[in-house]
């Protein structure tokens, strides 16, 4: 038999090697602290890059894949004023404490006293002209473009020139507000800044009973070294507005953009009624135009109205600049602003008061004017009638139907219930009536 050093039996045999097995030291809670301290880090910086690469791609991805979707488009929200006489203030006055009354004979008695230098005055009006020059930023001149042709069918363009308030923005427009004449019959609208800059602009909605409209300017048209010399003008409250409270026209006071004047609320009629409503009827002693626009500021160069026709043949006062305010005219700027139209119903209207129901007229909103070819006009609604209830909603004043008409939709069908007299009395009446875009 071979031995044990036989080599033979040694390939035979199955050789026996040394296996080790690596095991990791445990982490100390130091280590586990680092390690997770340094994900959270790199973590970090992937976000911020993701972050800087998104915002700096986004503008070129709404600009050439097709822009902004209905969802993210920001909408013009202007909110409302509430009238003065409707907040029912009271006043505390202490026993021992000076009354209000007290205090204003004390002031009014040191300003008679008091004896004005030149350069109280110069100072004064050096004050009044800052605010005019910064309300002025917020001014802009529209040209209204029109495509015509001579006798020899040579193609002429015509411009006409007004002036616009810069009233709102969004993240891709701006909103300016103008006379309805510069788009009534436009076929392009450009508008030049104080800097001389002219970029286009489009119409976003109007409203021809009020002579208003609304047009807007692409914020990627607009020169980075133009914003400097643009204001956007804070819409103001006209309710607070005063008999000799101080204004600043501007727009086109003295008949050309970027010219200002200065006057006072010369008076004010609280409840003028105009069509579908009734509002604030303000007056001044400013120069105006109110073809090209003239627009007004208090003295903190805040917006609170404009130069309108509509009352320039109220209560004998047509030489005075009648001035539609604007706290009234908020919802219907709201409106324009977002390109919706306002509903339009065509009355002139009044409440049913006590004089009036004793003499029969039943509650609710008595029609003095149907305006014709309206939409109460075309309906069959005539001059006289009293609304009682629209969409079945009782009417027992104009609040309620101004209330009512804010919520319908232009070209929307309505149900009116009217009273009209007759022979032997009232007789209910009841109409089809599709409200109309003013």
């Amino acid at each position: 038999m071979p031995g044990t050093n036989d080599p033979e039996k040694k390939s035979g045999e199955k050789r026996q090697f040394i296996n080790e097995k690596i095991v990791r030291q445990t982490l100390t809670r130091r280590q586990m602290a680092k390690r997770l301290l340094a994900f959270l880090f790199i973590a970090v910086i992937f976000g911020v890059v993701a972050a800087i690469s998104f915002a700096l791609s986004q503008p070129f991805a709404v600009r050439y894949l097709g822009g902004e979707t209905k969802a993210t488009e920001a909408t013009i929200t202007i909110p409302k004023d509430e009238p003065t006489e409707l907040r029912g203030e009271v006043t505390v006055a202490a026993t021992t404490e000076p009354t209000t009354e007290a205090i204003e004979k004390v002031v009014q008695s040191a300003v008679e006293k008091y004896r004005y230098s030149t350069e109280d005055i110069n100072s004064f009006y050096a004050t009044m002209r800052g605010m005019a020059q910064e309300a002025d930023k917020g001014i802009v001149l529209v040209h209204s473009v029109q495509q015509e042709v001579d006798w020899f069918d040579n193609p002429v363009e015509t411009t006409g020139q007004y002036a616009g308030a810069v009233i709102a923005s969004t993240r891709r427009e701006l909103m300016i507000l103008t006379p309805e004449a510069a788009v009534g019959r436009a076929d392009a609208i450009r508008v030049t800044f104080s800097d001389g800059s002219e970029v286009s602009g489009r119409m976003k909605q109007k409203d021809k009973i009020y002579g208003m409209a609304v047009i807007s300017v692409n914020i990627d048209d607009v020169e980075e070294s133009t914003w400097s010399t643009v204001a956007t003008l804070k819409l103001g409250n006209s309710y607070i507005l005063k008999q000799g409270d101080m204004v600043i026209a501007i727009g086109s006071p003295a008949g050309f953009v970027h010219s200002t004047d200065y006057g006072f609320i010369t008076g004010l009629v609280k409840n003028a009624q105009v069509i579908d409503g009734s509002c604030r009827a303000l007056y001044s002693n400013v120069h105006y135009n109110i073809e090209m626009g003239t627009f007004l500021v208090n003295t903190s160069g805040e917006l609170v109205g404009w130069v309108t026709d509509t009352f320039q043949n109220e209560n004998n006062v047509s030489q005075m600049a009648g001035v539609m305010g604007i706290s009234d005219y908020k919802g219907t700027l709201q409106r324009l602003s977002n390109g919706l139209g306002v509903p339009y119903f065509g009355i002139r209207g009044q409440d049913v008061g006590e004089a009036m129901a004793e003499q029969g007229l039943p509650q609710g909103v008595y029609v003095q004017t149907a305006v014709i070819d309206g939409p109460v006009y075309n309906a069959g609604i005539q001059s006289g009638d009293t609304i009682t209830k629209i969409n079945e909603k009782e009417i027992t004043s104009m609040k309620d139907f101004q209330g009512v008409l804010e919520d319908l939709e232009c070209g929307q069908l309505i149900h009116v219930v009217v009273q009209r007299k007759g022979r032997e009395g009232y007789t209910q009446l009841e109409f089809q009536v599709t409200v109309g875009t003013r």
